[in-house]
């Protein structure tokens, strides 16, 4: 089985337009992008796609060691683009997906164009001068939480993540987006997520780089946004107006139009 099946790899719009691939966070699958795939296909060659474990992806490819390390899919996703042959493209990553797509272009620097990290942190925990925005203790109770009923937590964190308060159709798509996922891939991806630490790769990054950073957003706060844009050598920060983690679903039509406007200089649009 290739690549592309393994991961349910789906392309919109022509193969002749500059190539998007959107790769999602963690509890999503590709369908967290429905909002914004109508509008890129005008612009972009848009590649969706579901990484191990989650959506339509093959389900004898999840290896609870092997995706228990962000390196897991990152080579998934070395493969994929390898198979994909595509020019230049711009790698998109929300959530933990932004620090994939920076081990990505630091791993294989030819198969990537630029990147664009939408609400990235390289460490949730804090670590001495380092702010994450949790605790070493909040991030445990968050898990242990997780791990005791996931459908539970995915009702009570959806509003939390998502932001957007008196919003209840942003949260329920959320919530019923990490329903999707298998509660013990979820526990598995959930761990590799919030534990991980990848501020060393991002002074590697040698792609232009831009850097969405939400309003409001408890999981990737601004000075997390900032100290991105800081240490990746040739990243732009860009302050969105939509609120909460998840702007695809919160603000589409701001992403939309970022993503136009800093990627196809001259668009009038």
């Amino acid at each position: 089985m290739t690549p592309s099946h393994r991961h349910a790899v789906r392309h919109h719009g022509s193969p002749e337009a500059p190539p998007l691939v959107l790769v999602h966070g963690f509890g999503c699958d590709q369908a967290m992008w429905h909002h914004v795939v109508p509008d890129l296909v005008r612009d972009f060659h848009v590649v969706t796609l579901d990484l191990a474990g989650a959506g339509e992806s093959d389900p004898a490819m999840w290896d609870a060691e092997r995706y228990g390390r962000l390196e897991g899919y990152v080579e998934d996703l070395v493969a994929l683009l390898s198979e994909l042959g595509l020019r230049d493209p711009v790698l998109v990553g929300h959530s933990v997906s932004a620090m994939i797509v920076a081990h990505v272009q630091v791993m294989a620097p030819e198969l990537v164009g630029s990147l664009v990290m939408v609400g990235p942190s390289p460490r949730y925990v804090d670590d001495g001068e380092y702010v994450g925005g949790f605790s070493a203790e909040q991030i445990e109770e968050l898990l242990a939480s997780l791990s005791a009923n996931y459908v539970a937590w995915s009702h009570a964190m959806a509003p939390v993540i998502a932001g957007n308060p008196g919003r209840p159709e942003v949260h329920g798509e959320l919530a019923e987006a990490f329903c999707r996922m298998d509660p013990g891939v979820a526990e598995v991806f959930a761990r590799t997520t919030f534990l991980s630490d990848a501020r060393d790769v991002l002074p590697r990054v040698t792609a232009p780089t831009l850097v969405l950073q939400c309003s409001d957003d408890v999981i990737a706060p601004q000075v997390v946004g900032e100290y991105v844009a800081r240490q990746v050598p040739d990243a732009e920060l860009v302050l969105l107006r939509a609120a909460g983690h998840c702007p695809q679903l919160s603000d589409p039509e701001e992403i939309v139009s970022v993503l136009r406007e800093r990627l196809l200089p001259g668009d009038p649009r």
